[in-house]
């Protein structure tokens, strides 16, 4: 393999020590987004592999016209906290896209937290209802910390409501909640989605799970942001939703077990941003549901790496 003169080792600590705000993110895949409708950026439907025992197993590619290459490989293993192990675990290339050769290695962990929530910030900044106050999560992990961490600064939040099958992992989300100056506590799934201007469902991606969520539980105006490949939902309370956004089309329509069914979809995350999205005119929820794009990863990965670059971050690793 050659390698350029030295490249950057960023782990997940030093890509934390670097500050970026969530807010910078969402703004990067906007720009990213932009970048692909008009050309300059491509992509690659995100591969997966479930091979059992809830471990979840996927890479994304995309390219850009700023010279990037950017790979990522990512599992999810269910059974690693018994391992003191973090349950989302991988690694990111960035290379030269000219060239082909390395230009730095990232932690995945901190990109695949912080992109997933800034996905669903590019959604709610123009489906959720900006007045939103209460907040509620089913599921309680790393991406029920990153969702609230985003969304506090989007909203005026008060209330965290947490649905979670683990009684200790729920009572630190809430800790954590409260923490940051919210009312926080534990809720049932209907009551929650009941209450809720805001949802955020993330659960262990297992498809033998039988759904427990009804959207036509939620209030006339909320946003759900669907992280965990609609598994919680009942697939009969779809046309509940108004608008359903998701992440990329041509992404959900190469997969061979599609989240909802497709004359459920209103469009995907590329139309909404251009304006290009017919949105529904009636009153109703509104829903992102997406499984990644290798867009988010590449503009997360760009953004770091810049300012890296540009602040003296990360380890020079020579070759």
């Amino acid at each position: 393999m050659h390698l350029t003169a030295d490249h950057l080792y960023l782990p997940d600590e030093a890509l934390d020590k670097l500050g970026i705000a969530p807010a910078e993110i969402a703004d990067a895949i906007e720009t990213a987004l932009i970048a692909k409708s008009e050309g300059r950026l491509f992509t690659t439907p995100k591969a997966t592999i479930m091979p059992g025992q809830g471990r979840y197993m996927m890479s994304t590619l995309a390219v850009g016209d700023d010279g990037l290459i950017v790979v990522k490989q990512v599992t999810v293993s269910p059974k690693n906290p018994t391992r003191d192990l973090p349950a989302i675990n991988g690694a990111i290339m960035v290379l030269d896209a000219e060239t082909g050769l390395l230009r730095a290695v990232l932690g995945a962990n901190w990109i695949t937290a912080h992109r997933t929530a800034a996905l669903s910030a590019v959604a709610a900044r123009r489906l959720a209802d900006p007045a939103s106050e209460t907040i509620a999560f089913v599921g309680c992990g790393v991406q029920a910390d990153s969702h609230l961490l985003a969304f506090r600064n989007m909203f005026p939040l008060k209330q965290v409501l947490a649905v979670g099958r683990g009684e200790k992992n729920r009572e630190r989300f809430c800790a954590h909640a409260r923490d940051l100056g919210l009312d926080a506590c534990a809720a049932e799934p209907e009551e929650a989605l009941r209450r809720a201007d805001i949802v955020v469902t993330s659960i262990t991606l297992d498809y033998t799970i039988k759904p427990f969520l009804n959207a036509r539980w939620l209030k006339q105006n909320a946003f759900a942001a669907i992280t965990d490949l609609f598994i919680p939902w009942d697939a009969a309370s779809i046309d509940a939703f108004g608008n359903v956004v998701v992440d990329d089309l041509e992404q959900e329509r190469a997969t061979d077990k599609p989240m909802l069914p497709a004359n459920a979809i209103t469009g995907d995350l590329t139309e909404l941003v251009t304006g290009a999205l017919a949105q529904h005119e009636d009153v109703k929820p509104a829903a992102f549901a997406f499984r990644g794009i290798a867009l988010g990863d590449y503009a997360a990965a760009a953004l770091v790496l810049g300012r890296a670059e540009a602040g003296g971050g990360g380890q020079k690793i020579a070759p």
